[in-house]
């Protein structure tokens, strides 16, 4: 059973077949995939299940903190299962490939106090962007 699903299942998510589906299509690591990608992926293993259903799927796991949304660029939104496992992304310029990185030493470090205007910072979100091995072949 993949992990999200195990997450899902201990919240008390009722599992349908096409919730299962949908939560199988995201299992793995470096998973950002759009909800197209996600419709396209699950239509293969069932296919009568409606775009319809996978949007809101989809809206339903971001709304429980189990998925994230990814949104780089103006790009379509992806969608990111390791919402428990804290990490930052590595974005490809060319492609948009997403990779998922976890660099070592606190980004909130980085902020000096004249620059948190009285905040209470709680978290912060890098980017790293670049080109992939693919983008960057001449």
């Amino acid at each position: 059973m993949s992990d999200l699903l195990e997450r899902l299942r201990g919240r008390g998510w009722r599992v349908t077949s096409q919730r299962r589906v949908v939560a199988e299509v995201l299992d793995g690591d470096h998973v950002h995939l759009t909800a197209d990608e996600v419709h396209a992926r699950a239509a293969e293993r069932l296919p009568e299940i409606s775009r319809a259903t996978v949007y809101n799927t989809l809206g339903e796991m971001v709304s429980l903190g189990e998925v994230m949304e990814v949104s780089t660029d103006g790009r379509a939104k992806r969608y990111d299962p390791n919402a428990h496992r804290p990490h930052q992304h590595l974005v490809c310029s060319g492609c948009g490939l997403i990779r998922d990185v976890r660099p070592t030493g606190d980004p909130l470090a980085g902020l000096p106090d004249g620059e948190r205007f009285g905040f209470t910072v709680s978290g912060a979100e890098v980017t790293y962007r670049g080109l992939c091995p693919e983008c960057s072949r001449p």
